[in-house]
């Protein structure tokens, strides 16, 4: 059975309801299916990790370095399903910060 995977990052950008639509694709190979979904903040983040899950069907999300302690607690919390992390003590796509330091 294929797997259903996201990776969700943190994109710089005005906050809104567009950005999950504008920033998203998949990449599908023979075993595994993965969309890519770019959000502008945590509380967008939690939004469409639940998204994801409940409409897409992914069995686990991945997140960017972007999220921090917090952000990442945020979305584990929202979904049912094993969220991992890349991590980064400073983001360089975020001013060589935490997201936490940004986001929360």
């Amino acid at each position: 059975m294929k797997l259903k995977a996201a990776f969700i990052f943190i994109t710089p950008g005005e906050e809104g309801a567009s950005a999950p639509v504008e920033y998203q694709n998949w990449t599908r190979t023979p075993g595994v299916d993965l969309l890519t979904v770019g959000v502008t903040s945590y509380a967008q983040g939690v939004s469409v990790a639940k998204k994801v899950v409940d409409e897409d069907g992914c069995a686990c999300i991945e997140l960017c370095g972007g999220f921090g302690l917090e952000g990442a607690a945020a979305v584990a919390r929202a979904v049912s399903v094993p969220v991992g992390v890349v991590r980064f003590d400073v983001h360089p796509g975020l001013g060589n910060v935490s997201g936490d330091k940004v986001f929360a």
